[in-house]
């Protein structure tokens, strides 16, 4: 019986043995057109579990809420999602850091980014303290004087926008900066002061709190206006503030604004500005009508300056060169109209009363 069972069990190792050889023979004998249908075969599995997966993953982030199906998102270019719509663009995104002091309340950049985002939807914003170190060294990048400033990456470059408003732009570094003076937007606040030159005309205490500074043209009738303002402030005020004149005659608007400004320089080298000015803002629409430039030196004789001397300095020009200074220092600080004023670091455009301008002035002087 034993060697019976062994002989069984040997029969069957036998027969395991050659099937194995069979199949592979037969392996070995598969056709390559075989070989190329299992491997195809392969790969369809493959495909279909990867898709299924992505599938799953589209579905499971859909029942989440936390993402869309990246094959719905290129099939069309809006779509709504928890209660929000999202639509497609083609430009990059751009960022704009915008600095600025929360604490001001002319300064809030908001109606300026509603216009930039009506221009840029794709425009990204985030806002900087002007008087943090990274604030601080974004507008000495960009010879910034006030704020808010919007500084822009360089993906600006890439948008329809910039390549049709290039000159609303300019290039300081790693940044854009917009031209918000180009652009209409007034400054909120001013980082820096116009500068008090030895050669500036300066009527009051030099060492005084306040410094009033004014932008003016002696033909713009706003100018007119506030220069009763400032004969108030200087009767009431005297040796709290210094009065400092900065010539800007907006020569497309007042062609004989110029002319104005010369003579009222060559009068103050006599000592005679307030005087002069008075007549010049008394006149202006007669001199301003006039040819030449008989009218100023008819107005030095009747305040008694040495005519000569006058008439001298007028027709040589010889305060060209400090008019034309005081006008690139406006254009600096994006002044584009008169009268523009300077109480401290506090700024009003226009012409403006003389209760305004007390106000601020006594809440510098209460400090």
């Amino acid at each position: 019986m034993d060697e019976y069972k062994e002989e069984v069990k040997d029969a069957h190792i036998e027969q395991s043995e050659n099937e194995l050889g069979d199949n592979q023979d037969a392996k070995q004998k598969a056709s390559p057109e075989e070989k190329k249908t299992k491997n195809l075969i392969s790969l369809v599995i493959l495909l279909a579990g990867l898709l299924i997966g992505s599938v799953f993953v589209d579905v499971a982030q859909l029942v989440k809420g936390s993402g869309v199906s990246q094959k719905a998102l290129s099939e069309t270019d809006v779509f709504e999602l928890n209660d929000r719509t999202w639509v497609a663009y083609s430009e990059p995104i751009v960022n704009v850091s915008v600095i600025n002091d929360d604490n001001c309340e002319e300064c809030q950049p908001d109606e300026v980014l509603t216009w930039l985002r009506r221009m840029l939807p794709t425009l990204l914003s985030s806002k900087i303290d002007y008087d943090s170190t990274e604030g601080e060294k974004i507008l000495e990048d960009a010879s910034a004087k006030s704020i808010p400033a919007f500084a822009f990456s360089l993906e600006i470059e890439n948008t329809d926008f910039y390549k049709q408003a290039q000159m609303l732009f300019d290039k300081k570094g790693d940044y854009y900066i917009l031209n918000t003076a180009q652009l209409g937007a007034p400054a909120g606040k001013y980082t820096e002061l116009p500068e008090i030159n030895e050669d500036d005309i300066k009527i009051g205490n030099e060492d005084s709190e306040i410094k009033l500074i004014v932008f003016s043209d002696f033909q713009c009738p706003y100018s007119k206006a506030f220069d009763g303002t400032v004969q108030k402030i200087l009767d009431e005020y005297k040796d709290d503030v210094l009065y400092v004149f900065k010539q800007l005659p907006l020569i497309s608007l007042h062609p004989k604004a110029v002319d104005a400004a010369l003579a009222s320089e060559c009068a103050n080298k006599q000592g005679e500005f307030l005087n002069y000015a008075d007549k010049l803002f008394a006149g202006q629409k007669d001199w301003g009508a006039s040819e030449g430039t008989q009218e100023f030196k008819t107005y030095a004789r009747q305040i008694g300056l040495d005519t000569i001397q006058f008439n001298k300095c007028l027709d040589d020009k010889k305060y060209q060169e400090k008019v034309d200074r005081n006008s690139q220092e406006a254009g600096e600080f994006g002044i584009s109209g008169t009268p523009a004023i300077f109480i401290n670091d506090q700024f009003k455009s226009g012409a403006a009363g003389y209760d305004a301008i007390k106000e601020i002035i006594d809440g510098e002087l209460s400090e």
